[in-house]
């Protein structure tokens, strides 16, 4: 098989300087016209393809976006990846995708993998566990950006893009205190997300709003793995006060619980109602879905923060730490 032809051989042929092919190839206006179309005519007839990995070399630059996030199976971060890709294609960079499995471990091994692969930047969703974030800290050496959408690091001097967790959940726990329930659980999160906090603010408001009195033992944090989800129901349900509506963390959340219900003979939605978040398409084929969810627009989240990385990417000397909070909405069923 031939050996494909270089700029060296295009040059030679035509008698011109390598950097004079060079920059005709690219359209330089210090070319001439004909000596332009003399040279891409050429390229043409040979076949000729620029050599990426040296115009990456040169430019400083692989044209590749790290993805770093918890689960791809669930439907959040597909959609997620989806408004990622599409902001990334626009904009001719490829993505390397990477999952943590909701472990902080492989997390930061990922982080070092897409490292030494030479990313430009990275786009992250923290594993579920993760509380300690020197791993990203260490990029700013090797001047890789990082933009956190979703579960993002509990500090201030990061770039971010996530959704209004106390005003969605202030809206579910409203729109369960406006169907007439007294007593309300919830299954948070656990206490490393910062959106865990989030979460309880919105309660308490939602109860304060009604002048009603905040009962902490109500609140009940899971590791999210379905045997945490059925702790935490058994815990709720034990308690003195009978809780006649659940607000879980997620669909996922949603569905084991109201499992747990179900096994323990509660009629789920009339003795029990449940909420949830983000308002994911399998909530349409469960048998009993939750009542209401928070959309959290996971898409959108996705394509800001790859706008966000690629704006860094275009001006590194960029100061001002960029935050993006998008309203959360609650969607009744």
């Amino acid at each position: 098989m031939a050996n494909p032809p270089t700029i060296k051989e295009i040059a030679e042929k035509l008698k011109l300087a390598k950097s004079t092919v060079s920059r005709a190839l690219h359209d330089h206006p210090s070319i001439g016209l004909r000596t332009r179309m003399k040279v891409q005519e050429l390229a043409r007839a040979l076949n000729y393809e620029p050599n990426q990995t040296a115009i990456h070399f040169q430019q400083k630059k692989t044209f590749t976006i790290g993805i770093v996030l918890p689960e791809l199976s669930e439907a959040f971060f597909s959609a997620a990846i989806s408004g990622i890709e599409d902001a990334a294609n626009q904009n001719n960079y490829m993505v390397l995708l990477g999952q943590s499995h909701d472990d902080a471990a492989r997390e930061k091994k990922i982080v070092e993998i897409m490292k030494n692969h030479r990313v430009d930047g990275l786009i992250v969703s923290l594993a579920k566990n993760t509380g300690d974030y020197a791993h990203f800290e260490a990029l700013e050496k090797f001047n890789i950006p990082v933009v956190f959408f979703d579960r993002i690091p509990d500090k201030k001097d990061i770039h971010y893009v996530a959704c209004n967790m106390e005003s969605g959940t202030l809206q579910a726990v409203s729109h369960l205190l406006e169907k007439g329930h007294r007593v309300i659980g919830m299954i948070n999160g656990p206490e490393q997300l910062v959106a865990t906090p989030q979460r309880e603010a919105g309660f308490k408001q939602a109860l304060q709003k009604k002048r009603l009195k905040f009962d902490a033992s109500l609140i009940v944090n899971s590791d999210l793995t379905r045997e945490g989800t059925r702790a935490a129901m058994q815990q709720l349900l034990a308690n003195k006060r009978k809780a006649t509506a659940i607000v879980a963390f997620n669909d996922y959340v949603a569905q084991d619980a109201v499992q747990y219900a179900l096994e323990q003979g509660i009629k789920v939605n009339k003795e029990l109602t449940f909420v949830s978040y983000a308002n994911l398409p399998l909530s349409s084929y469960m048998a009993f879905p939750p009542v209401a969810s928070v959309e959290q627009y996971p898409y959108e989240q996705g394509y800001k923060a790859t706008e966000i990385l690629i704006s860094l990417l275009g001006n590194k000397n960029e100061q001002d730490f960029q935050h993006i909070i998008i309203d959360s909405r609650l969607v009744v069923r």
